[in-house]
Formats: structure tokens, sequence, C-alpha cells
């Protein structure tokens, strides 16, 4: 298990390494789904807990440490160290998502009877933690 800013390190690196610089709304909704498969699976990415903010799920210490970007691409590179197993699974998630337009993930993450959504409640539940288990059973 990673801290999701050690994690979003290899997430920002390796879009930026590939050519494929991400913003920080990208970097939040691709935690989300990295931590959705892991729990999928009966385990987890991250140690870091999701909230629900008005654009998705956020993931705080990650969402601060690069809010400095505002809505530009993330073009910075860490040397961070992941398992191989890891790492399979998660360039995968990385490169299918990384692709898509910041407000189609906002759009995805907002479905409607989500784990966002639910928790987000037309802003009544702003910031609010998103359980893990919410997340696991309805994405």
């Amino acid at each position: 298990m990673y801290t999701a800013v050690d994690l979003s390190k290899y997430i920002v690196s390796k879009c930026y390494d590939d050519g494929y610089p991400i913003t920080n709304l990208q970097l939040q909704k691709i935690l989300y789904y990295i931590q959705r498969e892991y729990l999928q699976s009966d385990a987890v990415a991250f140690s870091d807990s999701i909230e629900a903010w008005r654009f998705g799920p956020v993931v705080a210490d990650s969402y601060y440490h690069f809010c400095g970007f505002g809505a530009m691409p993330i073009t910075t590179s860490y040397s961070i160290d992941i398992s191989p197993e890891d790492a399979e699974i998660i360039d995968k998630i990385v490169e299918d998502k990384r692709v898509l337009k910041p407000w189609d993930l906002v759009a995805a993450t907002h479905k409607p009877g989500a784990a966002w959504d639910m928790i987000y409640n037309e802003g009544k539940g702003d910031k609010k933690v998103i359980p893990e288990a919410l997340i696991k059973a309805v994405g």
C-alpha cells in the first residue's frame, strides 16, 4: 500500500514521461479509479480517504500537493518505486483514463447512484469521506 501523494507522483511521472501530462483534476479521478479497482480485489492502493468534492472524488493531500499547477498539466517527474505487480494494474488504468478529457472524467464519476453522488448529495455532503465499502459496491 502507498500514500496517495506517492502514488500520485508515480502517475504524474508516468504521464509526463510518456508525453501525456495530466491536470490535477484528471489525477484525482485516476486515483479514484485505481482505488476502486483495488477495492474490487479486496485490497487498497493507498491509505488516504477519498472525499466528495464539487467536481468529483478528491484525495485532499494529493490535491493540495499539486494545486500549484492550477488547471494546467503537471509538468514534473519524480522517482517513485512501486512493485511490478502494482505497476501493471496502475499503468493500465492510467493509460485508459489519461486520454479522456477532464470534464468527461468528472461526468463519469458523477453518475447518479454512484458513490460520489450518494455522498455529495447535491452539496450537502461536500468534502465528506466516501466510504471504501461504498466505492467498492457502487463505484
